[in-house]
């Protein structure tokens, strides 16, 4: 990495130290993994299983932040919710500091991509994440953020309007996304009335290890208060009509162990409208970061840019059509 980056610290022996730091004996073996918000690594330890290590982007959450986070991985962890929570030191405390970062140690776990294009995995997940909401509800986050997907929206489509929209663009881009945003304050007023809760944030195959027919959900960096529909419409995949069958399913499991508002189905395309422009916005905000345009050389291209306007006015679309799932226990 280039040097000036925080990240650029992150040698070998400066990884190493940090978990020898917290005890363990490390045989060397280090193994960067697939993460670009947070930097990762699978590290070897002597006459024992490797761990998992993360080092939190500097300025990214506040320490409150994340101690609510592993505060939650343990509360579901201790109701035997399948979920990879932060290993403790002989303190007690799972979040430490490291010349200047914020560093959380996890045991190494197994398993592959949940199949969601079958039923019964789609049914499991439901039952799962009735179970997670039922505990989530108990009390809400007091650090970490509370999902308010128009106000966000609006300001990473401002950022991305002067910073990366190119200029003859910019036109066609800010009427797609004024009139999304205003779709979207009209379906996402409606959730007064509906129940927040702590949620996953982000619940998506990529975050759930499968593992002898059952899940195990890992990464809540991105818990909040939240929907519950937050955690569900991510597993699903396809057609419009595909989806509405995915989500039916979900919801048979779900209804075994909660109940679940059926008015939080007209919020599915606000938040994958939200989830779309954020996304961009994301990509920009994180481009001083060398591994950025590394792995996303196409972001900062005029045929992103023509893509993602068409891809908004597509989900325009989208969010002016109702989301309907055809179950008799509504």
């Amino acid at each position: 990495m280039a040097d000036g980056h925080p990240f650029s610290r992150l040698t070998p022996d400066f990884i190493l130290s940090a978990i020898e730091g917290r005890g363990y004996v490390c045989d060397g073996r280090l193994l960067a993994l697939n993460s670009y918000e947070n930097r990762v690594y699978q590290v070897g330890l002597e006459e024992d299983e490797p761990l998992i290590a993360k080092f939190y982007r500097p300025g990214r959450w506040s320490r409150e932040a994340i101690a609510e986070e592993h505060a939650f991985a343990h509360e579901l962890l201790e109701a035997e919710w399948p979920v990879v929570a932060p290993l403790c030191n002989q303190g007690g405390h799972s979040l430490t500091e490291f010349d200047g970062f914020l560093v959380a140690l996890y045991p190494r776990r197994g398993g592959r991509a949940p199949e969601l294009d079958r039923e019964e995995p789609l049914r499991v997940m439901g039952r799962c994440l009735a179970r997670l909401h039922a505990i989530g509800g108990l009390r809400r986050f007091a650090s970490r953020e509370t999902l308010d997907p128009v106000v966000q929206a609006r300001d990473a489509v401002n950022y991305l309007a002067e910073a990366w929209v190119p200029l003859d663009l910019r036109p066609a881009y800010l009427s797609t996304t004024a009139d999304l945003l205003t779709l979207m304050d009209s379906r996402w007023s409606t959730q007064d009335s509906i129940s927040l809760r702590r949620v996953h944030g982000d619940c998506h195959a990529g975050n759930v290890l499968w593992r002898d027919g059952a899940p195990l959900f890992v990464d809540l960096d991105d818990s909040l208060n939240a929907p519950a529909v937050q955690d569900l419409w991510m597993l699903l995949s396809g057609s419009p009509e595909e989806q509405r069958a995915q989500l039916a399913i979900v919801l048979e499991g779900y209804h075994e162990f909660a109940d679940f508002d059926y008015r939080e189905l007209a919020l599915i395309e606000v938040l994958r409208s939200f989830r779309m422009i954020r996304y961009a916005a994301w990509l920009g905000r994180r481009w001083t970061d060398p591994a950025f345009p590394q792995a996303f050389p196409w972001f900062d291209s005029q045929a992103y840019w023509e893509r993602h306007v068409l891809d908004l006015r597509e989900q325009l679309a989208a969010l002016s059509e109702p989301f309907a799932v055809a179950l008799d226990d509504r």
